[in-house]
């Protein structure tokens, strides 16, 4: 068990919280006015626990329909937790989000600016599986996996992104360390799997698409080399669906992850 007791009557204390959910139902992690998100589920349920307002700060924003295997968010309050906050908290919450784990952490840490890499997956399935709808986008064509991971490889030394961001970036910042890059394919489909220290936004769907161009043969390698150079976002391919889009690490330094909890 991770949570540790204070003894102190009133102090401020900051916890890190690790969870999943399944993002189908919900408009992503933040809270938005046209819809659900999974933050302010958490953060309602975790002030009526608490006995006070709790706000949530995650490991960072994921679109409407994309789910996480794996998530943090952290929250400061005055009191420590109780010894069985998971177990109540698990009690009401919904059915498709899932806490792990909570654990006290130093003060200074903080769920997205603490973060030194994320990991996400993309998965495709060839064949249509009815206990799989809305968990990984349908694609009966077979591409040329070899020739995009090629491509993908590229990717570990490139450093900007511009070519696969929607939008503008935060303080025209596009630059994004990408330590791996890399198709494999599994039983009844494909997976794309990706990590580096940040990503922009919808990064990953349109780089998938991208390279499902090259397996598909509708743009050769130089093409890709060029499209990471000049940052064009309109000669990118389009980006894929949401629904086979997860987030599956964080890490953050000297933390160790861990889904093992009593409470």
């Amino acid at each position: 068990m991770f949570l540790t007791m204070k003894t102190s009557q009133l102090c401020s204390m900051r916890y890190f919280i690790e969870l999943a959910y399944r993002g189908t139902r919900y408009t992503g992690w933040q809270k938005q006015v046209e819809g659900p998100g999974v933050q302010g589920n958490i953060e309602s349920r975790l002030s009526l626990i608490l006995r006070e307002n709790v706000e949530l700060y995650g490991c960072g924003r994921t679109d409407t329909g994309v789910h996480a295997a794996y998530f943090v968010a952290h929250f400061d309050c005055e009191l420590p937790v109780p010894a069985n906050l998971i177990y109540r908290l698990n009690g009401m919450l919904p059915p498709d989000i899932v806490v792990f784990n909570c654990r006290e952490v130093p003060d200074d840490f903080h769920a997205r600016f603490s973060a030194i890499s994320r990991t996400y997956s993309y998965k495709i399935s060839h064949h249509k599986n009815v206990f799989n709808d809305g968990l990984e986008w349908l694609m009966p064509y077979k591409p040329n996996v070899d020739l995009m991971n090629e491509a993908a490889a590229l990717m570990i030394s490139h450093e900007e992104y511009r070519c696969f961001c929607k939008g503008k970036a935060p303080k025209d910042n596009y630059r994004c360390t990408v330590s791996f890059a890399h198709w494999e394919e599994t039983s009844g489909g494909l997976e794309f799997k990706i990590s580096a220290n940040r990503f922009l936004r919808s990064m990953v769907r349109s780089t998938v698409g991208t390279l499902l161009k090259i397996g598909f043969e509708k743009m050769s390698f130089s093409e890709f080399e060029k499209l990471l150079k000049s940052g064009n976002r309109s000669d990118a391919g389009k980006s894929v669906p949401p629904q086979g889009l997860y987030l599956t690490d964080v890490v953050y330094p000297g933390f160790d992850r861990s889904k093992d909890n009593k409470s």
